[in-house]
């Protein structure tokens, strides 16, 4: 089986999202075909994409001359064409592309891709949106949702779990999180600052930096603590 690290990569729509994309996996040496119907926006990239191609990717012929049954993985990033995305991601689906990630721009765009045979829908604009929201309105360093109701922060320790054990703290009782990584503000002479695995023995400081996972109703709660 492939690595899916260098595992060759078709992105379809070359706009903000898809280029972006499709240039951090050129960078982490995956291999990508990109796709556009666009001629200025392929012209702009051919010298960063090795692989980049004007196409109608509403096209099954046009796809199939392209080689795109060949790839395991496929990524719709078509923006605002909602019609083209939808087709695209079908005929992708009817091509028997094993992998395909879509990009959604609405709740309902993104269930109809999920009919229409996407495996995984992605709506960056709407995710940023809540990242941002949780950021601006609590205590935490960075949030990342991991599943509809799950999610990781970056965030202080609460004045109540400072200077105790995390089995003292008795967190997952108290607040339904879990801490699973501690950046010490002060590590030992000769240790880079660097986040380490938490454990029921770990104890926490003022200045410290900590990674908690939970629900994100939890979570919330948790970073609002002092």
């Amino acid at each position: 089986m492939a690595d899916n690290r260098t595992e060759p990569v078709v992105v379809i729509g070359l706009g903000r999202f898809g280029s972006a994309l499709a240039l951090e996996l050129v960078s982490r040496g995956t291999e990508v075909l990109g796709i556009d119907h666009h001629p200025k926006t392929v012209q702009a990239l051919s010298g960063r994409i090795p692989h980049v191609i004007t196409a109608d990717s509403t096209d099954v012929e046009a796809l199939r001359q392209l080689g795109v049954p060949e790839f395991h993985r496929a990524v719709v990033a078509i923006g605002t064409d909602i019609q083209a995305s939808i087709l695209t991601t079908s005929l992708l689906a009817e091509l028997g592309i094993a992998d395909i990630w879509a990009k959604a721009i609405s709740d309902q765009h993104g269930h109809i891709l999920a009919r229409v045979g996407a495996h995984h829908v992605v709506a960056p604009e709407h995710d940023m949106g809540e990242r941002v929201a949780h950021l601006l309105s609590g205590r935490m360093l960075d949030y990342v949702e991991v599943d509809q109701d799950f999610a990781m922060i970056k965030t202080r320790p609460p004045r109540d779990i400072v200077g105790v054990t995390l089995r003292e703290a008795r967190l997952r009782s108290k607040y339904g999180v879990t801490v699973v990584a501690v950046k010490p503000e002060a590590p030992p002479p000769g240790t880079p600052r660097a986040f380490t695995h938490a454990t029921a023995e770990t104890t926490l400081m003022y200045g410290d930096i900590i990674l908690a996972v939970g629900t994100i109703d939890a979570l919330e709660r948790f970073a609002a603590s002092e």
